[in-house]
């Protein structure tokens, strides 16, 4: 079977929720030394503590499957103030804020989108840059993160 995302998120999701955590997203780069980079999450946020459990438990897991075929690199973290939104509940949970979504196909002319968050539904989230909305298609996201908003108060 080849090596995708959805598939690596399937086998590391049980490990995940018996720890109590969401499992975010799961990314996947690198060459000869692949990266596998897990991203988690709580409710009252993540400590390093659990991403140290997390690391630990979805090692256990890999090395079990063994579905990764070359050496990679595990890295478990939180998601950050730019935190990755990989599934329609991460679009609809800040609807509102500014999102940065890079597509896989060119929509309106264009496959970089960095703005406001009009609408998200289960299958596409609607982008406002420079007036213009766009309807973004999740099936054709290629990355989309929440663009950090720094208090300096």
């Amino acid at each position: 079977m080849a090596l995708t995302v959805p598939h690596i998120e399937e086998l590391l999701l049980p490990g995940a929720e018996t720890l109590g955590l969401e499992l975010v997203a799961v990314e996947l780069s690198g060459g000869d030394t692949s990266i596998v980079r897990i991203y988690i999450d709580t409710p009252n946020g993540v400590t390093v503590e659990d991403c140290a459990k997390a690391s630990r438990q979805f090692s256990a897991i890999l090395d079990v499957e063994d579905p990764i075929s070359n050496k990679y690199t595990l890295e478990v973290s939180s998601p950050g103030m730019d935190r990755p939104l990989a599934k329609s509940e991460h679009f609809q949970a800040v609807v509102g804020q500014d999102v940065k979504i890079k597509m896989t196909t060119l929509v309106n002319g264009r496959r970089r989108f960095t703005g406001e968050l009009i609408e998200a539904n289960e299958e596409f989230a609607v982008v406002e840059v420079d007036g213009e909305q766009s309807e973004l298609p999740y099936s054709d996201m290629d990355r989309a993160r929440l663009v950090p908003v720094y208090d300096f108060d």
